[in-house]
């Protein structure tokens, strides 16, 4: 793996908006939150381009994220927010520019198309975090979340135990891999592409929203039949926001789902985890070596940075 160097107060960002459109609004109200960490700001030319649900063009937004990675004086990528398209642009992204010029990169969401496609083609850590107008440059962005960032400029083993929330085992076991996954949408999107979802030996990180109980079965049964629960060394159940069955009036509950799949694996599997689309939002180093225990209720992640 590729290990991004460590962030140091001066350093210059990317902004990029490789997916919707972000909420300009919120999305100044977030760069005063970089600023008092040490960071200059530059924004890319399309991040308030727009084109349908897309923030701009294919091309646009593939120009930016090129840029950014190309630009010397750029040491890390932030996405300024996620929704729809990054795996329309994937396929044309020059996966050989990033690997050349490695440097931290943010984001979630649809951002997990990024996160897998970057992973593996070029072995680059990135991470899973949340992102300037979805969250950061809310009111309700909160010092725990705002704290993550501090991974950024100094490699930190990162240990989630139930001090931060309940953790509830739903099977049990300890196992080690690298951190992969993210969005559980966009790793279903991944099945049958050159991009698909490698679990193997892995521990597999989900996590989604505003998804009804019917829906995420349907994912979940995808991962499944593909053979991503049996590849893998864990699975950690990040959160599911809005989850709550709405459109039928009898319905599974999203625990019901997440037991049907996962009780009976011979692999850990802990759901409560903050990660998502949630605050405190956890950010968290994909491609970094981690270990999960039902035994200590905890997961622990190596550095993201060098």
């Amino acid at each position: 793996m590729i290990y991004p160097k460590r962030l140091t107060p001066g350093d210059t960002v990317g902004v990029i908006a490789p997916a919707s459109p972000p909420d300009l609004h919120f999305l100044h109200k977030s760069v005063p939150f970089l600023n008092e960490l040490g960071l200059h700001v530059k924004i890319a030319p399309h991040v308030s381009s727009t084109y349908g649900y897309l923030a701009g063009r294919d091309e646009d937004r593939l120009q930016d994220l090129h840029m950014m990675f190309a630009d010397r004086e750029v040491k890390a990528v932030i996405c300024a927010g996620g929704g729809f398209g990054t795996s329309r642009i994937v396929d044309s992204i020059d996966f050989s520019l990033i690997k050349k010029n490695p440097k931290v990169f943010w984001g979630y969401s649809d951002i997990t198309y990024l996160h897998t496609a970057i992973r593996q083609k070029t072995g680059l850590v990135t991470f899973h975090g949340p992102m300037l107008s979805s969250d950061i440059g809310k009111d309700n962005f909160d010092s725990f979340s705002k704290s993550m960032f501090t991974q950024l400029f100094q490699p930190t083993l990162l240990h989630y135990t139930e001090s931060i929330s309940p953790l509830r085992v739903i099977a049990e076991g300890e196992a080690t891999g690298r951190l992969v996954g993210g969005n559980l949408s966009l790793l279903v999107n991944s099945i049958g592409s050159s991009y698909e979802i490698d679990t193997k030996n892995r521990l597999l990180l989900i996590e989604d929203t505003g998804e009804e109980p019917y829906r995420l079965d349907s994912f979940f049964s995808q991962l499944k039949l593909a053979g991503k629960f049996e590849e893998a060394a864990g699975v950690v159940v990040g959160d599911f926001n809005e989850a709550a069955p709405k459109k039928r009036e009898k319905s599974l509950s999203l625990q019901e789902v997440l037991d049907h799949y996962f009780l009976d694996l011979d692999i850990p599997v802990l759901s409560g985890f903050k990660i998502g689309h949630c605050l405190p939002h956890y950010a968290v180093p994909l491609g970094s070596k981690a270990a999960l225990s039902s035994v200590s209720r905890s997961l622990s992640i190596q550095p993201g940075v060098s």
